[in-house]
């Protein structure tokens, strides 16, 4: 069986640190009180014209810088985001551009915060069935630019960032690393708990808006389940996980899916305190930082879960 293998993984956050604190000054809230309900301390903002393809573009070239790679091996790339730089022509391409790639072929996958594990997917079978040998699957979001600054619900919760995976087909068939598993599921019923009231087709970019415990109910819920479902299908159980890295929400989401699943919160990657919600770009961030700080090593059992708007949710189980 051909199996994708991660290769390298890189990301790239902007400057510009927020601290809890500068909310202080034009909202009903405190560092406290932003703490203790989502574990978030500070969070990132892209700087003024700095845009999703500029921070996919970085995160990428660390990505092949790490693996000792040549953006000429790479075939394609794949980039999840909700924060497009235009309506099109899509980040992916601006990124294949930015890094001086003129062969093989980019485009964007849509599944916000959830976007990350559709782009893998879909990465995945392409490497799986011979249509591609190396990919760049990029997430990159600037969430930043969706916010309304009056809805204190909301607008402490996201950052902007970027995070980068390279896989590729796996040169030696004895060899068990790879991508063993993966799961997605959506529901658009549930579109009205999270959402942008805004579009193309109403003429204006609108704001993020969400009702915050239904979403924590589906949340917990909804990535266990996933979760679980592809340790079985890749035929593990819940104790040979070496580590969970889940999409980087809210630390009590993280704190229940550890608790559903039995992996004790030391065997859980959280960078939600530093990064905030950065969407898409939430998961390939949080196990660049985990790679980095060597915490995740090659063999690791690696699950990973997001669920976003949509709801569009799932999982995968990765051999490092």
């Amino acid at each position: 069986m051909r199996r994708a293998v991660v290769e390298s993984i890189g990301h790239y956050l902007p400057k510009r640190v927020v601290e809890n604190s500068e909310f202080e000054a034009t909202l009903d809230t405190n560092d406290a009180w932003i703490r203790s309900r989502t574990g978030i301390e500070r969070r990132h903002f892209a700087a003024e014209g700095e845009t999703t393809s500029d921070m996919g573009i970085k995160a990428a070239k660390a990505a092949l810088a790490n693996a000792e790679c040549s953006v000429e091996d790479v075939d394609a790339i794949i980039l999840a985001t909700s924060t497009a730089d235009m309506t099109f022509p899509s980040a992916a391409t601006m990124v294949q551009h930015g890094l001086g790639m003129n062969h093989g072929f980019a485009f964007d996958v849509q599944a916000v915060c959830a976007g990350f594990l559709f782009a893998l997917n879909t990465a995945n079978s392409m490497i799986s069935s011979g249509q591609a040998n190396r990919i760049l699957v990029i997430g990159a979001e600037t969430f930043s630019k969706l916010m309304d600054w009056t809805d204190r619900g909301t607008c402490v919760l996201f950052g902007d960032g970027a995070g980068a995976m390279l896989i590729a087909a796996q040169k030696d068939e004895t060899s068990d690393r790879g991508i063993l598993a993966t799961a997605l599921r959506s529901d658009g019923r549930y579109k009205d708990i999270l959402y942008v009231d805004g579009g193309v087709s109403m003429q204006t970019t609108g704001h993020l808006r969400m009702q915050g415990k239904e979403v924590f109910r589906h949340a917990v819920e909804k990535l266990s389940n996933t979760a679980l479902e592809a340790i079985e299908a890749a035929g593990l159980t819940a104790s040979d996980v070496d580590w969970i890295v889940p999409h980087q929400a809210n630390k009590r989401i993280l704190e229940g899916m550890s608790k559903r699943l039995k992996v004790p919160m030391d065997r859980v990657v959280m960078t939600v305190n530093n990064h905030g919600n950065t969407s898409a770009a939430s998961i390939p961030l949080a196990m660049a930082v985990a790679v980095q700080d060597k915490r995740i090593k090659q063999g690791d059992i690696v699950v990973t879960g997001a669920i976003g708007g949509g709801l569009a949710w799932g999982a995968a189980v990765i051999r490092w």
